[in-house]
């Protein structure tokens, strides 16, 4: 294993998403994506475990090589897209985890988390699922809302906010949001019904 085996696994997610023919501004699109997700991990969770830090990076990697297009329309086809989605992540960062000579266990540990399995009962899984979510309010958020309707906007605030630990939702609130979207996200509250404060 190399001297630092977490950043020798981010460098080869790094290296994977950066073939991405999808552009985010200058850069591939899921390379930043995964750099983003890490930087609201330590930001969210700055004593996170190398396990979350790894999952978190590399949860979407090399994404866009299955598309939803390949997989039958309707609810049932969307469903079995997304759970083929989480088993490739999860083997494909396994692997280059197996690569570098990080040991099974922690190679499984990943791959648990990238599946998000025992979501209710992990606090690890709930964390990444909040980290996603506060990716997306951060940095998706504006631009989704600009493209649909008041009502399917109002339906994707529900979901993110159901999705979420109140110490996700308290984070969600602090992200300074600007008034845009403090509006749209105002149903998203806390467990003691604080909604997410607005922002000149």
């Amino acid at each position: 294993m190399t001297q630092d085996p977490v950043a020798a696994v981010l460098d080869a997610i790094d290296a994977a998403n950066a073939a991405d023919p999808a552009r985010d501004g200058a850069h591939p699109a899921a390379l930043l994506y995964g750099r983003r997700m890490s930087e609201t991990l330590a930001a969210f969770a700055p004593d996170a475990s190398a396990h979350l830090r790894i999952a978190a990076r590399g949860h979407h990697i090399e994404r866009w090589t299955s598309a939803r297009a390949a997989y039958p329309e309707g609810r049932a086809g969307y469903l079995r897209w997304r759970e083929d989605l989480k088993r490739f992540h999860a083997d494909r960062v396994a692997g280059i985890m197996a690569g570098i000579g990080w040991p099974q266990a922690d190679r499984d540990r990943v791959a648990a988390l990238i599946r998000k399995e025992g979501i209710k009962r992990d606090a690890e899984a709930q964390t990444l699922e909040d980290v996603i979510c506060l990716a997306f309010i951060a940095h998706e958020f504006a631009a989704f809302a600009a493209k649909h309707p008041p009502e399917k906007v109002l339906d994707i605030v529900a979901k993110t906010g159901r999705k979420m630990s109140p110490q996700g939702r308290d984070a969600a609130r602090a992200l300074g949001l600007p008034a845009e979207i403090a509006a749209a996200l105002e149903s998203l509250v806390t467990t003691t019904g604080s909604a997410i404060p607005r922002t000149a």
